[in-house]
C-alpha cells in the first residue's frame, strides 16, 4: 500500500533540495530528502513516523545547513518487505540503513538527531561509525529497552507482544480495522486524553501528518519494531561517547519518561541537558522555538561543525 505524501513546511524561497533513494546492502531502497546547503543535521525518525515530524528543524537549519531527512524501511517512501512477520525490523538494521542513506546523500560526517526510537538508531550507529558522528542530540529517547519503561510499566513488552500476535493472526485484515480509527477524529481526541501530545501546545494540524502515516503503515510493521526496541541495549556504550552532546527531554513524556533521560547525561561524559517543561513524547512540534534556541547555543558553545 503506497504511504501519503509526506510534506514539509514551505521552506525559504531558492533553498536547495535533493531526494533519492539509497541502496541498502539488502537492496532495500530507502528515501531520503536533503534540504539546504552547509554543515549537515541528519534526522533520524521515531517508529511509525516519517520525515515530516522534522518540519520546525528543516525550517529553522535549512538557510544554514544541509538537513538530511529519511524513512526507515516499511515506512514512507522506503520500500515494504514482502515477509512482514520475518523482516529484520532492528535497530541494527535501521543504523545500518543510516550508513547506507548518508552515502548516497554524500555526508562522510553529521551531526546527528534522534527522536524517540531514533534515539536508539543514533546510538547504535555511533557504535559501529564514530568517526562519522560530529555531535549527537537524542530528544525524547532511551538508550535501549524502550518497552519495559514505557509508562514506566514493566510490564508493557508483554501487553505489546500479545497485540503484535492478535495482528499478526488478522494479516491483511488488520489494516482495515486500524486505518478507520487513525483517520476518524477519535484519534486526534484519544491522544489529548492519554497525554501522549500537550492539548496547550501541539497544533492539530501538525499531528495529522503522523495520524495518516500510521494509517497507511501496515500495523504489523509498526508493532514488530517497537518489539524490536526493546531487544536493542546501547546503555554500555554511553561513556566512551566523546562527541558533544545534548539530551533533550519532556517533563510529562509518558512514553520514555525523563529520568531514563537524566541517566544517559550522567554516563555520557560532559553531555548537556535540556528538559522541556510541560513537554510531551510531541514535544518535537509543540515547542520548537525551545529546542531550535538551545541547540543553536550547542552549536556554538560546543563548536561541532569545524570552521
Amino acid at each position: 500500500m503506497n504511504a501519503p505524501v509526506q510534506t514539509i513546511a514551505p521552506l525559504v524561497r531558492a533553498t536547495p533540495v535533493r531526494t533519492g533513494f539509497a541502496i541498502a546492502d539488502d537492496g532495500t531502497r530507502l528515501y531520503w530528502r536533503a534540504v539546504g546547503q552547509g554543515p549537515p543535521i541528519v534526522c533520524c525518525n521515531g517508529v511509525g513516523v516519517s520525515i515530516f515530524f522534522w518540519k520546525y528543524i528543516v525550517e529553522h537549519y535549512c538557510r544554514t545547513h544541509t538537513v538530511v531527512l529519511w524513512d526507515y524501511r516499511a515506512h514512507g517512501r522506503s520500500d515494504r518487505p514482502s515477509d512482514i512477520t520475518n523482516a529484520d525490523l532492528s535497530i541494527p538494521r535501521h543504523a545500518r540503513d543510516l550508513e547506507a542513506v548518508l552515502d548516497a546523500a554524500g555526508v562522510t560526517s553529521a551531526l546527528l538527531m534522534g527522536h524517540s526510537m531514533g534515539v536508539q538508531v543514533v546510538l547504535e550507529f555511533h557504535r559501529n561509525h564514530a568517526d562519522r558522528v560530529l555531535g549527537l542530540v537524542p530528544l525524547l529517547g532511551t538508550a535501549g529497552r524502550a518497552l519495559e519503561t514505557f509508562y514506566d510499566f514493566p510490564g508493557a513488552p508483554k501487553y505489546f507482544r500479545a497485540a503484535a500476535r492478535f495482528i499478526d493472526s488478522l494479516g491483511d485484515r488488520s489494516h482495515y480495522v486500524i486505518r478507520p480509527l487513525m483517520e476518524s477524529p477519535l484519534a486526534w481526541w484519544v491522544a489529548r486524553k492519554a497525554s501522549l501530545v500537550d492539548p496547550l501546545y501541539c497544533r492539530k494540524e501538525d499531528l495529522l501528518p503522523y495520524m495518516r502515516h500510521l494509517a497507511s503503515l501496515d500495523m504489523r510493521v509498526f508493532l514488530h519494531t517497537v518489539l524490536l526496541t526493546q531487544e536493542h541495549d546501547a546503555w554500555d556504550t554511553l561513556a566512551g561517547i566523546r562527541v558533544p552532546t545534548l539530551v533533550i527531554a519532556a517533563e510529562r513524556d509518558t512514553f520514555t519518561p525523563m529520568w531514563l533521560s537524566r541517566k544517559m547525561v550522567k554516563a555520557i561524559p560532559g553531555a548537556e541537558f535540556l528538559i522541556l517543561a510541560d513537554g510531551s513524547h510531541a514535544a518535537l512540534i509543540e515547542q520548537p522555538d525551545t529546542i531550535h534556541h538551545r541547540i543553536d547555543r550547542f552549536l556554538i558553545e560546543r563548536g561541532v561543525f569545524p570552521a
